[in-house]
């Protein structure tokens, strides 16, 4: 909706009594409206087709662009010749001086939209048309010219009331950063994938469920300080510090590194002692009996030679096998690092094997490894299977155990790695791994002496993340840290860059604090801004012994100045209601795009043209925003945005269970977004997120899904059979889990999911005292959960808010609490079928995706649009900006729906361009 927050309520209230009049009345179906006539299955369009005419059918795409260049002219006497007679003839008698249905006078309302007090009335009643809610068909016989003459009649005045309203007022979107935006920003400043905001609280949702909302985004004074303390952190870890062999610190001195090298024969050194000394008690035991002593010892060798379910070393020779098996205590399990780095043996006699579903290998490296830096992990690995289709996959995992009560374990590779070498061409496969990021670490690794309890050693852990079939056999790894590929570091040469005047620091200072606080505060600084910076610069180098730690602590109150931290800042927030809504200067584009497509602060290129002033032509800034989408980078906007949009937080605490390990809800957390960038790439039209004919899997959710031949953990695109009911967001396991009771399937969470994020039109709130279903009643406990739906809807209070969800919701009910399909429940068929507010029958999910494609694609497109632009300008839209989505949405319906298409119009828009 585009009401102003404090109308909502009051928007929600006048639709229930809507809705309630509407589910009293409603039999039979809207005539001449399109669509309405129900077809055989043999006569009905694919769901592809239902795309084509159902676009067809769009009054965005059968009407002209308008974008008006003055501001317009309202007549309300126009107004009233034009569309009144309409609503006269069809509303008047439910909604005029002899009834007042919904307390709504239709004879009443102000068609003066600019100044008059009744526009949400009016935006209320052309939802209603548009939808083909109202009037009820057997309260009126509207006709389909009739109603579309009103709605483009209608919707042409608001959207020019919309215009002006537009013109005449603005809306800031001064905000801070998010956490996520404040994190990437200072990883692209400095040139580190480090994790800076783990410290700060996680963000609220707005109304929209937004976290990058100006309404919900301030800032306390213990944030303040939080930030001043990650920036110094941050930049400490970019300029580096090491030990010298004097002993003394300073920054700029490669820190020495320290390897582990393990082969599973060492690894394996234990159990096989363990092993070995179950065989010699055997033979003890049966010592005097050499028959038996001979029979029993050979049948225990062979039972050596059958592999453990779980990960187990391997002798190549000989075939034994043993039980991989670890214990904190004593660090008995700690190899010792070296100095110098250890020599890969040339081959290997033994190996460990972990079969698929997160068995796991622990390789302990006791008290020594390092605070910071880069720890690079390198494991000799194949697979096991010679069939090509086989490739499962690894994880690295951190972790520590000082006590039975004290343990932790943390992934620390952000994506598994599939294991394609063969079974005998082993590869080496690697890990680069940030220490600072492991969090949380052994307490007492500098406290407790190696040997004792609590241990202070940690270890690292690979986990087989294959979902099937695919063992893996690691020969040898090799563990080294802290690693920099150059010296100094990259990101030091990002701060400390060459210079000429490299050993002038007074000067030298000066060129770095402009050149980063330019980059910084996304604008060229004034020599007033570097100067204040000097002056305190020159105090903390009287109490630092090196340059480069003095201008740490200078830079951080750079990257703890509300320049940094706040967008879009300028001295005119507060725009008189008289004056023009201010476009937003070249810098300020820059950062906005940066921030909507990235997530981040503006790279080079995009200061430099917004410098020169060469940003905003608009055919510079489609090319920019071509540019970054293609940049991986803009995989943060499909995370971001599909997360926000689809509320999937809900699906984070959803708790692993039977039927959902780890591997499956990581799965079902990745699906969505996943579908959401191949269609960025592609530029697919944004129906394929109601339907589409692929979807998006790896071997763990395919199998889910009863979709045969996808092995790895890798996603990837996977045509589905037209019969199948995947296909789009309704389908996806994930949301459909998090919209459950936990138990079972839950249609009226699933329907106000759907018609909150997917149609933007979310019901009326419950009414206070609404009646719990009462499930110690036999006869309620007999019943289906659609018949205890349908009973509790006969309850006055009910009605209004269910007549519009229960029909959505129920469409559902072939998913279970998993997402899973099924066609029975306890031994009865499913029953999802329902009737929408016309008599229109919604069958299942085929029956909602058909109706969604038919007759709603014009209200999912502008919600599309409507989403994407909250989260774009980073707050709520109101009625003024409702002319700007409804232009954006005939553009982006006429180039056919794209992704992209919306992305970049949302970016090259009006809307976006103002302050």
């Amino acid at each position: 909706m585009f009401d102003d927050k404090f109308q909502h309520e009051r928007i929600y209230w006048r639709r229930s009594l809507l809705w309630l009049i509407l589910g009293a009345t409603l039999s039979s179906v809207l005539p001449g409206w399109p669509g309405w006539t129900t077809l055989t299955a043999a006569d009905a369009p694919t769901l592809k087709e239902l795309k084509a005419s159902g676009a067809q059918q769009s009054r965005y795409r059968n009407r002209p662009a308008q974008v008006a260049v003055e501001t317009p002219q309202l007549s309300p006497d126009e107004f009233r010749k034009k569309i009144m007679p309409i609503l006269t003839q069809h509303c008047v008698s439910c909604h005029g001086p002899d009834k007042a249905r919904a307390e709504l006078r239709i004879d009443e309302l102000n068609p003066d939209l600019l100044k008059g007090g009744d526009v949400d009335w009016w935006i209320e009643v052309v939802a209603v048309l548009g939808n083909g809610e109202m009037p009820p068909p057997k309260k009126s016989k509207m006709s389909a010219e009739e109603r579309t003459q009103a709605i483009e009649l209608l919707s042409e005045e608001i959207r020019l009331a919309s215009m002006v309203r537009r013109a005449t007022s603005g809306h800031s979107s001064f905000r801070r950063m998010t956490r996520y935006e404040y994190n990437y920003a200072l990883q692209d400043l400095l040139g580190l994938r480090r994790e800076f905001a783990r410290d700060l609280p996680p963000e609220s949702h707005s109304e929209d469920g937004f976290q990058n909302s100006s309404e919900t985004l301030q800032m306390s004074v213990v944030q303040l300080e939080t930030y001043r303390r990650i920036a110094r952190k941050a930049l400490s870890r970019a300029t580096v510090s090491g030990t010298t062999e004097s002993g003394t610190t300073e920054l700029g001195s490669r820190p020495p590194v320290i390897h582990w090298g393990v082969s599973m024969k060492q690894s394996a050194a234990i159990a096989w002692s363990t092993q070995e000394e179950e065989i010699n008690n055997l033979r003890e035991k049966l010592k005097d009996d050499p028959e038996k002593q001979k029979r029993e010892v050979a049948q225990l060798l062979a039972n050596y030679k059958k592999p453990p379910a779980e990960t187990y070393y391997k002798d190549l020779a000989t075939g034994r096998t043993v039980r991989h098996n670890w214990h904190y205590n004593s660090a008995r399990y700690a190899f010792k690092p070296s100095d110098a780095r250890p020599e890969i043996p040339e081959s290997f006699d033994q190996v460990a094997i972990l079969p698929p579903q997160e068995s796991t290998l622990i390789v302990e490296l006791g008290e020594k490894v390092p605070d910071e830096g880069i720890l690079r992990v390198r494991v000799l690995a194949s697979r096991t299977s010679v069939e090509e289709d086989t490739t499962p996959s690894l994880q690295l995992e951190f972790g520590w155990q000082a006590s039975n009560e004290g343990r932790a374990r943390l992934r620390v590779s952000t994506e598994d790695t599939p294991i394609t070498a063969g079974p005998d061409k082993p590869e080496f496969y690697q890990w680069n791994v940030p220490i600072g990021d492991f969090y949380p670490r052994n307490s007492v690794r500098k406290i407790a002496p190696m040997g004792g309890l609590p241990s202070p050693s940690e270890y690292i852990r690979f986990v087989n993340s294959s979902a099937s079939r695919g063992d893996i056999q690691i020969y040898y790894v090799e563990v080294s840290g802290p690693v920099y590929d150059q010296w100094p570091p990259e990101s030091y040469n990002r701060i400390f860059f060459a210079s000429k005047h490299h050993h002038d620091e007074a000067v030298y200072a000066n060129e770095v604090l402009t050149e980063f606080m330019s980059r910084a505060w996304r604008r060229k600084v004034s020599p007033e801004d570097v100067q204040q910076k000097i002056r305190l610069f020159q105090k903390m180098r009287e109490l630092c012994d090196t340059f480069e730690e003095a201008m740490v602590e200078v830079l951080a109150t750079v990257l703890s100045a509300p320049e940094f931290l706040y967008l879009v800042r300028h001295s005119d927030d507060t725009t008189d209601e008289a004056s023009e809504p201010a476009q937003l200067s070249e810098q300020e584009l820059a950062t906005r795009l940066s921030m909507f497509l990235w997530c981040s602060v503006p790279d080079h290129r995009l200061l430099e043209l917004a410098d020169q002033g060469r940003l905003s032509r608009p055919e510079v800034l489609a090319g920019e925003i071509r540019r970054m989408l293609k940049d991986s980078r803009s995989e943060r906007l499909s995370i971001h945005f599909v997360r926000q949009w689809l509320d999937m937080q809900l699906l984070d605490f959803l708790q692993p269970k039977a039927g959902l390990g780890q591997i499956l809800k990581e799965a079902m957390q990745q699906e969505p977004i996943e579908l959401f960038q191949e269609m960025l790439l592609r530029n697919e039209s944004v129906l394929n997120f109601i339907h589409t004919d692929y979807t998006m899997a790896n071997e763990r959710l395919a199998q889910h899904y009863g979709v045969p031949n996808v092995f790895g953990n890798h996603f990837r695109r996977v045509n589905l059979d037209p019969s199948h009911e995947r296909g789009g967001v309704l389908t996806q396991a994930g949301l459909l889990a998090m919209n459950s009771s936990g138990e079972d399937s839950h249609p009226l969470k699933r329907g106000i999911w759907m018609l909150e994020s997917l149609l933007n039109d979310p019901p009326p709130p419950p009414p206070p005292a609404v009646p719990e279903i009462d499930l110690t009643d036999p006869e309620i406990a007999k019943m289906t959960l659609k018949e205890r739906i349908e009973d509790h809807r006969n309850h006055p209070a009910c009605m209004s808010c269910h007549v519009k969800i229960d029909p959505w919701g129920i469409a559902f009910e072939n998913f279970d609490a998993l997402g899973r399909w099924r066609d029975t429940i306890d031994g009865k068929p499913v029953d999802a079928t329902s009737r929408l507010f016309n008599d229109e029958p919604l069958n299942g999910m085929d029956g909602l995706k058909r109706f969604l494609l038919q007759n709603r694609q014009d209200q999912f497109v502008q919600a599309m649009v409507h989403k994407m632009a909250v989260y774009s300008l980073g707050r709520p839209l109101t009625f003024a900006d409702r002319a700007g989505v409804e232009e954006i949405t005939a553009r982006v319906r006429k180039q056919g729906d794209g992704l992209a298409t919306l992305i970049t119009e949302v970016a090259t828009s009006e809307l976006f361009r103002r302050k």
